[in-house]
This record gives structure tokens, C-alpha cells and sequence, in this order.
């Protein structure tokens, strides 16, 4: 049997009666019986939340959300299906799962609409000397340079992982690139010879 007590609805074993508060909420629109499930269940929802991963105000937020739900599809709770708390968690781990999946989700890139323009022939003409110049100057470097410096940029590889595959001393690698790099940086500043 209910009574009525301060704060809301309570059974004969002194334990609140959730479903007879949502189906208040469900068939009546009852606001008090809505404030005493939203003080019961937003902080354990938020705590529930959080207890599974969510920081506190994705789990704050979630939690307003599962109590907004609460209160505008309480027609959909059925108390011979569930519980009012199983219902409850159950909103609010489908809430936590959706909201995991936007912050997964990458922002999708620009996309560019219609054809590629067509290159600037200027551009193309100066990309390709600079390639021409950037491979005499490489082929003018001597051999161990060269090929440091190849394994490096071609090759993709650590100076250590050069060392290692040398045999050389990493201090050695590394100086012999540095040497490398200021004499392509002396030779492509030199820029295309003119007659």
C-alpha cells in the first residue's frame, strides 16, 4: 500500500516506489514525482557514468540527458518489462555509448568539389629543375655522404638505425649528414646557371 510522504511516494517498507513516481510522470505529467527521480537518479547516473569511463561533465551532461528522456518518454516505460533503475541505466549506457561514438568520429576533411585545376606550367617547369638540380648535387656529394643521406630521406631510416646498419658511430652519421646537408644547401642556393 502507498502513502503519501515529504518526499513523494514511499510503500509500507519505507522504500520509495519508483515505477508508481514515473507512471505519475507518465500518465499525470506529475512534476514533484519527477523532482524526487531526478534527486534519486541524475548523481547515481552521473556516478555510473563516470565509474565507466566519462569524465565529469561528459558524464554531467549525459546524465541531464537521461533525465530529460525520463521525463518526455516515460509513456514508453513499461513496468511489467523492467524496473524503473534498469530502464534508467539502461538509457543512460546507450546515452554514454552514443556519445563515445561522436568523440571517436573524425571530423571529416575538406573536400574539394569539382576538377583538380590544372597545374601552373611556371610551377611545373620549376618543380622539375629543382629536381634536376637537387639530383646533380646529390650525385656530386662523395659516396659515404650520399648514401647516409640516402638511407635517411629515401630510406626512411633513424640515425641510429643508420649506426646500426653501418656499423659506424652514431656521431660519425651525424656529422657526415650534417656535412651532407649544408653542401645541397650550398649547391641548390647556387640556382640555375645562365649563360
Amino acid at each position: 500500500m502507498l502513502r503519501r510522504k515529504k518526499d513523494g511516494l514511499v510503500s509500507s517498507e519505507d522504500e520509495t516506489d519508483w515505477a508508481a513516481l514515473l507512471l505519475r510522470v507518465r500518465d499525470h505529467q506529475d512534476r514533484a514525482a519527477f523532482a524526487v527521480l531526478f534527486r534519486h537518479f541524475a548523481p547515481r547516473v552521473k556516478a555510473f557514468l563516470m565509474k565507466s569511463g566519462a569524465g565529469a561533465s561528459l558524464a554531467e551532461e549525459c546524465a541531464q540527458d537521461v533525465m530529460a528522456v525520463l521525463w518526455q518518454k516515460a509513456h514508453l516505460f513499461d513496468p511489467a518489462r523492467a524496473s524503473v533503475a534498469t530502464w534508467v541505466y539502461t538509457i543512460a549506457r546507450n546515452r554514454r555509448i552514443n556519445a563515445l561514438r561522436r568523440a571517436r568520429r573524425a571530423e571529416p576533411e575538406e573536400l574539394d568539389w569539382g576538377p583538380a585545376p590544372e597545374p601552373d606550367q611556371a610551377e611545373a617547369l620549376e618543380t622539375r629543375q629543382e629536381t634536376e638540380r637537387l639530383g646533380r648535387a646529390l650525385a656530386a656529394l662523395p659516396t659515404p655522404q650520399r648514401t647516409l643521406i640516402e638511407r635517411a630521406f629515401y630510406g626512411e631510416l633513424s640515425h641510429s638505425e643508420i649506426a646500426a646498419e653501418t656499423g659506424l658511430p652514431l656521431g660519425t652519421i651525424k656529422s657526415r649528414i650534417r656535412l651532407a646537408l649544408d653542401k645541397l644547401r650550398h649547391r641548390m642556393g647556387e640556382g640555375p646557371k645562365r649563360t
